[in-house]
């Protein structure tokens, strides 16, 4: 049975069994189970790098025979890829910096101070950023400034998402919060599981899982920290994966949890929603699983999440996940406690696996994507910045340094499209770090590569 790692860390939950990586597949959602794991023997051939030499960068993109086949036939076929109101008391403090003139650089634009806790969750949309912190504090920021917070009655603030005016939180101690943002005014409005279906399956005797020897709990419920959650916009489903090692689908229509998969063999570290229904996992037991959404029993509101596959398989924890999409094409990025973020493409219903992103020394703990965009947080203190080529290169744009302890978390938010003015993209990059700050970086797209 995993342990839990020291609290104080609060790193993603590591273990261990060798990387097997997806190659090229055709989506064949058979419905029911999972296909067999990959075999172990397979191993992965990293054939070409472009280095960035000044930092030690390095990506390589899978030829053809780039790697060997990792799943049954049935499951996603090889293909050969060249076939195609300020708050008040708030304990934060902001210090503007001074940016760089050039504007052509990526440069260090302010940093938000905090005293008395890590930050472990961002979330930037709408000109709003949210932090989370085990302070149990959730601040809100506009233009850098303090603009509002609120508070959760226990549980570091683990992983933050925002649907419309609702904000989600997700907490140490297995808690899922809702918060309203109306009016500027945020206030809680309720939890998940809701005490009434609590309530209702806790006197069922039918209710129950266990979870370990003389232990049983409702089975709608997290009994360990909520570590990641993604919403799918367009079914209104909330996807939270747990240290329990399951993931829930809560319907937000009516906060209902309609379905608990034990999806992994360790925790789940991070969850995603794809493309296509499909939605991805990543798991301290080292694999990377795809999951399909089906309507269940005929009906457009009831879902069921289907397992298709699993698309990695290695030695070391999987930590993040980010998906993005540019001009048709999907991309898929995996980061890892070995330092490495694998990638994958799709095109249509085939699926490649692209190659591998070198870029830090120690464990990748976040990843956020975006348009052509790869931002990569470390333990080493360091955050790769990564620019998306044609062919699926990668170029290191930057190294950005400047935290004193691990980047735990990353949120992206694109303030120019470049397409009006005929101008690059520019981003902010906001990264929360073990030493208790939150920085804020401008990045463009086409700045000078490192």
């Amino acid at each position: 049975m995993a342990r839990r790692r020291n609290d104080n860390n609060n790193t993603p939950k590591t273990s261990s069994p060798a990387r097997n990586c997806g190659g090229s597949r055709e989506l064949s959602y058979p419905g029911d189970g999972e296909t067999t794991p990959p075999p172990a023997e397979n191993k992965v051939d990293y054939p070409s790098f472009s280095s960035c030499d000044s930092c030690g960068s390095s990506s390589s993109a899978g030829g053809s025979n780039s790697l060997s086949s990792t799943g049954s036939s049935d499951f996603f076929p090889y293909r050969n890829r060249s076939s195609g109101s300020p708050y008040t008391g708030s304990p934060w403090n902001h210090n503007q910096q001074e940016k760089d003139a050039a504007a052509d650089q990526n440069y260090l634009v302010g940093t938000l101070f905090r005293e008395d806790g890590h930050v472990y969750s961002v979330a930037a949309t709408g000109g709003l950023l949210y932090t989370g912190s085990e302070s149990k504090n959730i601040r809100v920021w506009k233009n850098l400034r303090d603009y509002s917070g609120f508070k959760s009655s226990s549980g570091f603030v683990k992983a933050i998402v925002v649907w419309g005016e609702k904000i989600f939180t997700g907490h140490q101690d297995g808690k899922i919060r809702i918060w309203s943002g109306k009016n500027q005014s945020y206030k809680r409005v309720g939890s998940l599981p809701t005490t009434k279906d609590y309530l209702k399956t806790a006197i069922n005797p039918n209710g129950y899982v266990e979870v370990r020897r003389r232990r049983k709990v409702p089975w709608l419920k997290h009994y360990d920290a909520v570590s990641c959650m993604s919403v799918d916009q367009d079914s209104c489903l909330l996807y939270s994966g747990s240290w329990d090692k399951t993931l829930k689908v809560w319907r937000l229509s009516d906060n209902k949890c309609v379905q608990s998969i034990k999806a992994h063999h360790d925790a789940v570290n991070s969850v995603v929603v794809g493309f296509d229904r499909l939605v991805f996992t990543g798991s301290a037991d080292g694999t990377v699983k795809a999951w399909r959404r089906e309507v269940a029993g005929g009906r457009s509101r009831n879902y069921k999440l289907v397992s298709v596959g699993t698309l990695l398989k290695q030695d070391n924890a999987v930590t993040s996940l980010a998906v993005s999409a540019e001009s048709g094409t999907v991309y898929l990025y995996a980061g890892s406690s070995d330092g490495l973020v694998n990638f994958w493409e799709m095109e249509g219903k085939f699926m490649t696996y692209g190659g591998v992103l070198r870029g830090h020394k120690l464990a990748v703990l976040c990843l956020a994507a975006t348009g052509s965009l790869v931002a990569t947080g470390s333990a080493d203190k360091s955050i790769c910045l990564w620019r998306r080529e044609e062919g699926g290169a990668h170029a290191c744009m930057s190294v950005l340094t400047g935290h004193s302890g691990p980047i735990k978390c990353l949120a992206v938010e694109e303030v120019a499209s470049g397409e009006e003015d005929g101008g690059d993209r520019r981003w902010l990059v906001y990264s929360g770090s073990l030493d208790k700050t939150v920085k804020v970086w401008s990045v463009t797209e086409h700045a000078p590569d490192y």
